[in-house]
């Protein structure tokens, strides 16, 4: 057991600690006598603690001065950093355990699997703000936290390779979803083709754009504060706008078996296209906005191959609850890829209407 005492000790807080939050990453503790949170960094997956940090505070530190010139509030509506005794981001306890704190926002609340239309606007306009806020940033300053995160392509040259070494036999119990996997594999490589041709300009990104990733207002439920920006890095508007919708206007959890239950709401759709333009039409190139539907059905599809490909390798990436959860998520993604792909015309005639 670590001594978290020892932990608050280099970041001067006088602390009473308990378990916040339920993210998938990272271990997350509320400072409730400073109202500051504490997290433990995954440093399995992030394996250069220092640089992600260092990618938050400048990014942090950038929308601080942004949202100040705006007449803004820094302290509620962006990250705060609280730095360690002797000026760090961030506290190595050992080789394995880095520590960070950030200030609490209050009045604050998240969102897991409650959320409505309105809900998912706010969040839209959130996101849009975000990257809006960014969009002169300077992307070359910011590290790659995890290589080749949103690479489709090299996405399927490991799904190829897990089926090719077919680890732990499982290759005959995903005949399907290999099928699928790889006859879909045509349309991998568009948006990497035309950020490396530059049809599409690369941005800040957040890469992990699910809807309990901004804290709304308790009282009005407007978005107030993009958090989770562990894996900002330079990346596409498409990924971020595609990822929201992956999860958000999907009907059901991303590893529900019953797959009747599994639909893409168009509704959904338009709400949040219709939150994220009102922020980001006068920014998007015409490649950006023409290939909004498709980045939904993209980052489903990327989504998909990323749960197989764990699944063949033994499940060594995704937490599992169950013997065949990453197969049964893959399945859940691949279904909603095909309901995105039969709605993509529907869904480019709601996003001109927004134009």
């Amino acid at each position: 057991m670590m001594d978290l005492n020892k932990v608050m000790e280099q970041f001067e807080i006088e602390a009473k600690l308990k378990p916040y939050g339920n993210g998938h990453i990272n271990d997350t503790y509320c400072i409730e006598t400073s109202k500051c949170i504490l997290q433990r960094i995954n440093t399995t997956i992030f394996t250069d603690p220092e640089k992600l940090m260092e990618n938050i505070e400048n990014v942090t530190s950038f929308l601080r001065s942004k949202i100040t010139q705006a007449g803004g509030n820094p302290n509620r509506e962006t990250l705060t950093v609280v730095k360690t005794k002797d000026g760090k981001n961030c506290y190595r306890y050992d080789d394995e355990n880095v520590f960070r704190v950030y200030k609490f926002i209050e009045n604050t609340k998240s969102i897991e699997f409650d959320k409505t239309y309105e809900n998912l606007c706010h969040a839209g306009i959130g996101f849009g703000r975000f990257q809006k806020m960014l969009a002169d940033f300077p992307v070359d300053k910011l590290h790659e936290t995890i290589a080749d995160f949103h690479h489709t392509p090299k996405r399927v040259e490991a799904l190829k390779q897990a089926i090719a070494e077919d680890r732990v036999g499982r290759k005959a119990l995903a005949e399907a979803e290999i099928r699928f996997a790889l006859d879909s594999a045509l349309f991998a490589d568009t948006v990497i083709d035309k950020l490396e041709k530059g049809d599409i300009p690369y941005r800040v990104t957040h890469n992990d754009t699910k809807i309990n990733n901004i804290l709304f207002d308790e009282k009005t439920g407007e978005a107030v504060c993009v958090i989770d920006l562990d894996t900002v890095m330079p990346g596409s508007a498409l990924y971020d706008f595609g990822d929201a919708l992956r999860m958000g206007a999907s009907t059901a959890a991303e590893d529900e078996v019953d797959l009747d239950k599994v639909r893409f709401d168009t509704a959904a759709f338009k709400a949040f296209t219709k939150g994220y333009l009102s922020e980001m039409k006068d920014s998007l190139v015409s490649d950006e906005f023409a290939l909004l539907p498709f980045a939904v059905k993209l980052m489903t599809y990327e989504s998909g191959i990323r749960f197989l490909t764990d699944y063949l390798n033994g499940d060594t990436y995704f937490k599992i609850h169950r013997e065949h959860h990453n197969l049964e998520r893959a399945r859940n993604q691949f279904k909603l890829v095909a309901d995105i792909e039969s709605k993509e015309s529907e869904l480019q005639k709601i996003c001109m209407q927004m134009m």
